[in-house]
């Protein structure tokens, strides 16, 4: 059976999905031939097709079957800015605006299949209309948050050996001021109703477009997206993603996490720099036909958000745990939701009390998810599953997720140990490809049969993970990653550090936060304190993105080292979180 075909019969069968059936059973009820093809496939018997592309195998599909009036008249994107602006696209729009800017990156920027673009916008419209098109023309995307500092985008411009930047006219002199740094660096396009010396300007361009373009033909493990994610040494890893481990991964397992169909609104509010905005507001949603809402959001603001469940229709909302200990601050029964049915949480663990209190004010539960950039959605509790306190749930369609030691031995239930997806002798398709011109990193992120996540955890007798704490130094403060590597870097410039290191420190809003321990230069012994950590603060912010600057900072003679000289981070860690 082609892929489109199989493609074309699944859409029928989410648009003509019956509540309360499995996605399994609607397969079965479809045809057999359908579900034994997607059963050989999530099992691993059968070899995944070998080409597709999201844009025009999924997109311009429900443009299609929308065309036929066998879709609900939901938007695709429905945006707005909280300032009265707001823009509805339907999947023939979607398609119609993003073919035009394929064209701006292909004939007007000369970038060609495999070429490199960084993605540096906010939740606008332009970084879905960007997102598409590069997918159109086979373009690799390389997606950064707005808060990247100069030397961030320095080092993501030389690393990935990218060839285009497109961004707004807030980071565009960032950009200039390492631009001839970048000798592979060819085009700068700004999303802005201004002008900048240059710079070509991404709206004017595109809206003069043709949009008359045939999508790139692409094979399933063709590059399709670079992710930057912080390590525990060293810079952030660039963590290759392909057609399929994004893009047809959802057809196979990811209804299971949502549970959406084309009448859905989600609305999920993570940076558009992370693979969580990705997941779920781009390929997960429209797989299934559902409109991804958004809002601007310039600040996360507990009274915006609630006022907007309150007057739009949004079935699901996904977001950090940070939100939702925003939110149950909040006297929650004077907010009346419109429509919301459904709450998700991930990046870090929730506390159990939040979502006791969301609970009990609102009547609805928060599912947690566990993943990891390597490879999207790890575990979660899907719709319908009993919740239990503190877990996140069972593994996700394709992951075998296991508890192992040392050694790569399956540990027992109720055994603590490292959370492993099984990775041999057939890679899951879900996986990123490989850590880009870090062949040793890739290899040591496997022992034996599995991937290592570098999470401690246990399962139980029912399967239901639970997560204990990483196994390295990653800090995960509000959803992001944080690698004390970055801000150690950023603080030693600093004249008056000597020594530092960084570790996790517990906060009841955002779960954790980055905390320094300073070493001081002696000829800053006598300064006040609470000054210079105010100045250090601003200089890492200064440094690096704002997110990372450590809101802790305590001064000490020494830091605690090995007999080789390593600091014992473990060490300074487990004090601050008192297990010492």
């Amino acid at each position: 059976m082609k892929l489109l075909l199989k493609l074309q019969n699944l859409k029928l069968l989410w648009t003509l999905r019956p509540p309360n059936r499995t996605f399994h059973g609607h397969l079965r009820l479809l045809s057999s031939d359908v579900y034994s093809q997607y059963e050989f496939v999530r099992q691993g018997k059968q070899e995944i097709p070998k080409y597709f592309n999201f844009a025009s195998d999924v997109l311009d599909k429900w443009s299609e079957i929308e065309k036929a009036g066998k879709r609900p008249s939901n938007p695709a994107l429905w945006w707005i800015n909280g300032k009265g602006e707001e823009v509805k696209w339907s999947f023939e729009e979607l398609g119609f605006l993003s073919r035009k800017v394929a064209n701006v990156l292909t004939k007007e920027c000369g970038l060609q299949k495999g070429d490199k673009i960084i993605l540096i916008l906010p939740r606008i419209p332009e970084w879905w209309l960007v997102k598409v098109a590069c997918i159109r023309a086979g373009i690799v995307i390389i997606p950064g948050t707005s808060q990247l500092s100069a030397k961030d985008i320095l080092y993501r411009l030389q690393a990935s050996k990218a060839t285009c930047i497109i961004t707004t006219d807030k980071l565009a002199p960032a950009v200039d001021s390492v631009a001839p740094q970048c000798q592979l660096l060819k085009t700068k396009l700004m999303v802005s109703k201004g002008s900048r010396e240059g710079w070509l300007n991404f709206t004017e361009l595109y809206q003069n477009q043709s949009a008359d373009h045939s999508c790139i033909k692409t094979r399933i493990h063709d590059p399709m997206i670079i992710f930057f994610t912080s390590g525990t040494t060293g810079s952030p890893k660039m963590t290759l993603h392909s057609q399929g481990s994004l893009g047809f991964r959802p057809l196979l397992s990811e209804r299971y996490w949502l549970d959406l169909t084309p009448s859905h609104n989600i609305w999920n509010t993570a940076d558009t720099g992370w693979i969580l905005t990705s997941i779920a507001s781009f390929f997960d949603p429209w797989v299934f036909g559902s409109c991804v809402f958004v809002h601007n959001l310039p600040q996360t603001d507990s009274a915006v958000i609630l006022n907007t469940l309150c007057r739009f229709p949004i079935d699901i909302l996904v977001g950090a745990p940070t939100l939702y200990r925003m939110l149950v601050q909040n006297d929650l029964s004077k907010y009346k939701f419109m429509n919301l049915k459904h709450c998700m949480s991930g990046g870090e663990p929730l506390n159990p009390e939040v979502m006791e209190q969301w609970k009990s004010q609102t009547g609805l539960d928060i599912q947690e998810v566990y993943g990891q950039t390597e490879m999207g959605v790890i575990c979660s509790v899907f719709k319908g599953m009993k919740i239990k306190p503190g877990s996140m749930g069972k593994a996700a369609p394709l992951y075998d997720v296991q508890i192992i030691d040392k050694n790569a031995n399956i540990l027992p239930p109720g055994q603590q140990g490292e959370i492993a997806i099984r990775s041999k002798p057939i890679r899951p398709l879900g996986f990123f490809s490989e850590y880009l011109d870090n062949p040793k990193k890739t290899a040591e992120s496997e022992r034996g049969d599995f991937y290592v996540t570098g999470d401690r955890g246990t399962m139980d007798e029912e399967g239901y993970f639970q997560f204990i704490g990483r196994d390295d130094d990653i800090i995960i403060s509000s959803g992001y990653r944080i690698g004390p590597f970055e801000v150690e870097s950023a603080l030693i410039e600093h004249p008056a550090v000597v020594e530092t290191a960084v570790v996790s420190s517990p906060d009841p809003l955002r779960g954790e936060v980055v905390k320094a321990f300073v070493v001081l230069s002696p000829t800053f012994s006598s300064t006040d304190l609470k000054s210079l950590i105010r100045d250090l603060q601003e200089h890492v912010k200064k440094t690096t993105a704002p997110y990372k600057y450590p809101r802790k900072v305590e001064f000490v003679k020494e830091l605690p080292k090995t007999v080789t000289g390593k600091i014992k981070r473990n060490e300074l860690r487990d004090k601050e979180w008192g297990r010492i």
